[in-house]
């Protein structure tokens, strides 16, 4: 290839990368892979030119950035936390809203469907479950089901299992979001049919103030999760400017760290139901819980992300 041909075709990038420098390790290593690929190029086919000498600078400062970012990489958990998931996570707000509208709908249809269908509950939850729980609110205990397994066995076994509806929704996003979409409808269903199972039997608050612990926590996980899979859905599905394959990669690097920033959550819900909701608490300490959670979601998730977006753009 001619060297002014080689310059051409490369200036744009060149030029994107001296004056839009970036601080993310991901990018600015992918950045450097491709620097040096042409660096290499130069120096086997123009090794005497300036451009080589251009490209060697460029490289060199580029190493010098990734040099400070490796000895950032201590503060980079808490960078995470405090500014790159909320900033993320502020792109994806328009999904989100979709996503818990998907699962409230189907939370109203479940419940809609359990009143007027006797065996719904049962198709839904399954025969054993409505079977015991009829068993316990025959005891005195409807909610007997937290109390029946060893606490800490419980709360790895549902972190886990919890953990793995969330990565599952947000896998099934790469079905062009169906997956996603079917995931959050069906626990949406299910929340709801199993919320009027108690209606039904006069224990609707007893089971909110008993469920929604741990309740709060986990469904909102579910439903952030169901964002993540939709942000890896419509990436393909509409790639706006970008190539389908480069909004596809922006779009699963988006999902996943989304889903990964979860998992905190996930344990925290995890560590209630297996430690907490199986306790006679109080009502005025169970709606506490309930709305701290709520709370911590609504802040994190929603406003600190608003406000912080905001913040960056002003100054």
């Amino acid at each position: 290839m001619r060297e002014a041909l080689f310059v051409k075709r490369n200036t744009d990038k060149w030029r994107d990368i001296e004056q839009n420098p970036t601080r993310d390790p991901d990018e600015l290593t992918a950045r450097f892979v491709e620097l040096t690929d042409d660096l290499s190029y130069a120096r086997t086919f123009y090794p005497d030119s300036n451009v080589t000498r251009y490209l060697n600078g460029l490289a060199a400062q580029m190493h010098r950035g990734l040099m400070q970012n490796r000895r950032d990489d201590r503060s980079r958990f808490i960078t995470f936390w405090k500014y790159e998931l909320p900033l993320l996570f502020r792109q994806s707000h328009k999904l989100l809203a979709v996503s818990a509208g998907i699962f409230l709908a189907a939370g109203i249809l479940g419940w809609l469907s359990a009143a007027h269908d006797n065996t719904f509950v049962r198709l839904i939850l399954g025969d054993a479950y409505v079977n015991m729980t009829l068993e316990n609110i025959q005891k005195g205990d409807p909610l007997g089901v937290y109390n029946s397994s060893d606490q800490s066995t419980m709360f790895v076994q549902i972190t886990l299992n919890n953990i793995y509806v969330a990565f599952r929704t947000f896998i099934f996003g790469l079905f062009a979001s169906f997956g996603t979409m079917a995931m959050l409808f069906y626990n949406g269903v299910m929340l709801g049919a199993f919320q009027y199972f108690f209606y039904e039997r006069g224990l609707l608050l007893d089971s909110i103030l008993k469920i929604w612990i741990h309740g709060t926590l986990e469904i909102s996980a579910i439903i952030i999760a169901g964002c993540a899979g939709l942000t890896v859905g419509n990436s393909l599905l509409f790639p706006g400017t970008y190539s389908r394959l480069e909004s596809f990669k922006r779009g699963i690097k988006q999902g996943l760290k989304i889903a990964v920033g979860l998992v905190p959550v996930f344990i925290m819900a995890g560590f209630l139901e297996s430690f907490v909701t199986r306790l006679t608490l109080p009502p005025l300490v169970s709606g506490s819980i309930i709305l701290v959670s709520a709370a911590f979601i609504i802040w994190y998730f929603v406003l600190y992300p608003i406000s912080l977006n905001r913040t960056i753009n002003h100054d």
